[in-house]
């Protein structure tokens, strides 16, 4: 091999690493994107559970401690929570806060809203049945839009470990995302 050939091998070899790199670098900006997308959902869904929470309270169809209780659990989740949404570098912190007042909102509602027996006396009457089917719906949302964003952490927690993205710090200086963890089962 002369050393035209070699160096003809050895910029091919460079450029097929460098075509890699590029790759990887794409791959872990889109799910970083993802997970930004996805959070920003997560929230809007977080606040529209709190709002339909807060309706099903105003209803007056609950006893009146389950009313204050749910009443004032659902303005910490939609008002006074720390936001998922932002460039803040403690987003960790933000989410596990944010995380338990979701969660203690969960927990007030499924004591407000008893057995089966009281949630079809709830579906059942007129007033509530509709504040109460916005609730499920919410619910439910809140549920899937935290499932998609901790898949789309978990995606790019687990590339993020690839050793070629870690020796070149293809993720640049982005903070490392973390799931949301929340109780989110309000009809058990």
């Amino acid at each position: 091999m002369s050393g035209a050939e070699m160096a003809l091998i050895a910029i091919g070899v460079v450029a097929i690493v460098g075509l890699v790199l590029v790759n990887l670098a794409q791959r872990v900006d889109r799910l970083h994107r993802r997970v930004i997308s996805s959070r920003a959902v997560l929230e809007a869904q977080l606040v529209r559970r709190a709002e339909t929470a807060g309706n099903l309270a105003r209803t007056g169809r609950l006893d009146a401690a389950s009313t204050l209780i749910v009443a004032e659990a659902a303005w910490n989740a939609a008002v006074q929570a720390p936001r998922l949404v932002g460039g803040a570098s403690d987003l960790a912190d933000t989410g596990m806060e944010r995380g338990l007042v979701e969660s203690e909102l969960t927990i007030d509602l499924r004591a407000a809203l008893g057995d089966a027996e009281d949630l079809t006396a709830l579906r059942a009457d007129p007033v509530a049945a509709a504040p109460l089917a916005d609730l499920e719906q919410a619910a439910y949302r809140a549920q899937l839009a935290r499932r998609f964003h901790n898949d789309a952490v978990v995606a790019t927690q687990r590339l993020r470990q690839n050793p070629l993205v870690r020796v070149f710090h293809l993720a640049g200086r982005a903070a490392m995302p973390v799931t949301f963890e929340m109780d989110d089962d309000v009809f058990r």
